[in-house]
């Protein structure tokens, strides 16, 4: 699987960015993929192989340890701090909060989409989960 290599420093919400915040759970970086779990209340890496768990509701814009602090988009354009193919859709990955391009979702995971490339470096943000396990 080849997972998006992120720069941590270079992910910048867009201007027309949806927030969130709230609690990590774990040690989250900033351009991980995360989900929001109600029955801790702390934000989680999301993860999808047979051992995690397949939601993604945002995108990590700082890197948080346990119970620190944790910002998330979930709507808009992000600065992914990766380098992008224009017009690509990129897919959670079996890596936990692991962003990759849609030809390295394997048998046995969820076609879960992250976004679209608009340019090299900018991810407009369609987070779209069909329920299906391929």
């Amino acid at each position: 699987m080849t997972d998006l290599v992120i720069t941590a420093a270079s992910v910048i919400p867009g201007t027309n960015a949806v927030l969130d915040s709230g609690v990590a759970g774990e040690a989250i970086a900033a351009g991980k993929a995360v989900f929001y779990n109600a029955a801790t209340a702390r934000w989680m890496l999301s993860d999808n192989n047979g051992t995690g768990t397949r939601a993604v509701n945002g995108i990590a814009l700082n890197a948080a340890a346990v119970n620190q602090p944790v910002s998330v988009q979930k709507g808009g354009d992000v600065t992914i701090g990766a380098t992008l193919t224009v017009g690509t859709d990129y897919w959670l990955s079996g890596t936990p909060g692991g962003i990759c391009p849609r030809a390295d979702v394997a048998t046995g995971m969820d076609p879960i989409l992250i976004g679209i490339a608009k340019t090299t470096t900018l991810l407009s943000l369609s987070l779209i989960d069909v329920g299906v396990t391929i």
